[in-house]
């Protein structure tokens, strides 16, 4: 009784998770109109880290900063500094349902670096989902290069999932050095912080609009995006869950195009559905073989 109620508690909150990212995209899209992306990037993460901070403020012991600061420094670039900033940049030049699609190839690059950093297998399953996925990467870009969108949109979108990627590759590669909540919650604080300073530095403050849609953006941003996110994502990895989350994230560009095309009037066209499609099995081959590989 107490496994199957684990097991239902692990499945409530994966679903919790996928519908925060799915969401979290138009949300970005529409927040980033109001505040200049690095800004809008940093103090989403950098609230969130304090946040996340607090709550393992008991656990502090673990941290042992001086130690590990470089580990937190180098997991800072990848996964906020690089990955958000790329991200949120990369939203000014395409609709928020496509940048999400593009970025969630993420787990098929993944598959490539575990391979090659990791020494994690590359059998014909995950060959057949790359070629898949990489299909219809082309179909979508395609779309995107010749009707309304930005060639530099669609590479900050790849940018974006190859950066992804590589954090969590140099996450995991670290794992039995650095506690693994600490890293997420130094990463937000570091990278945050970096963000921020770079905003105000590069970006024109002036150009901010206060309103009630920004912050709820930062809102749910530093908070649910955020705060809550990281801590269910990494909560779920701690209790083996991990295959779950990479094979079932093909859903969060499916949910995030709807979410815009229903609040942001983007539009739902046949190439782009149909390349989310394929984006989609891709992802779910790598990760179901990875998840039997692992078993």
């Amino acid at each position: 009784m107490g496994k199957e109620s684990s097991k239902l508690t692990s499945y409530v909150l994966l679903i919790l998770l996928i519908v925060i990212w799915g969401v979290s995209w138009p949300i970005y899209k529409n927040g980033v109109s109001f505040m200049p992306p690095l800004l809008f990037a940093g103090i989403r993460a950098f609230i969130g880290g304090i946040l996340l901070f607090f709550i393992a403020w008991k656990s502090r012991y673990i941290l042992q900063f001086r130690k590990n600061w470089h580990y937190y420094a180098i997991s800072a670039t990848l996964n906020i500094v690089l990955y958000l900033g790329i991200q949120t940049v990369g939203l000014i030049y395409l609709p928020g349902g496509l940048f999400s699609v593009l970025v969630y190839f993420q787990p098929v690059l993944l598959g490539i670096l575990a391979w090659l950093f990791l020494g994690e297998g590359m059998t014909i399953t995950k060959i057949i989902g790359l070629i898949i996925g990489f299909i219809g990467i082309l179909l979508v870009s395609i779309e995107g290069l010749t009707i309304h969108l930005s060639i530099i949109g669609v590479s900050l979108a790849l940018a974006t999932a190859l950066v992804w990627a590589s954090g969590v590759v140099y996450v995991k590669k670290n794992k039995e050095k650095v506690d693994p909540y600490w890293m997420v919650v130094m990463q937000l604080v570091i990278g945050g912080a970096f963000l921020l300073t770079a905003g105000f530095i590069v970006e024109d403050v002036q150009l901010i609009s206060w309103n009630g849609e920004l912050i709820s953006s930062i809102i749910w941003g530093s908070t649910a995006g955020m705060a809550i996110a990281q801590f269910l994502y990494y909560k779920l990895i701690n209790e083996g869950e991990a295959s779950k989350v990479g094979a079932f994230t093909f859903i969060v560009p499916i949910i995030s195009v709807i979410i815009s095309a229903i609040f942001l009037d983007e539009t739902i066209t046949i190439n782009l559905f149909f390349g989310m499609i394929l984006v989609g099995t891709s992802i779910y081959l790598v990760n179901y073989q990875r998840k039997k590989l692992s078993a």
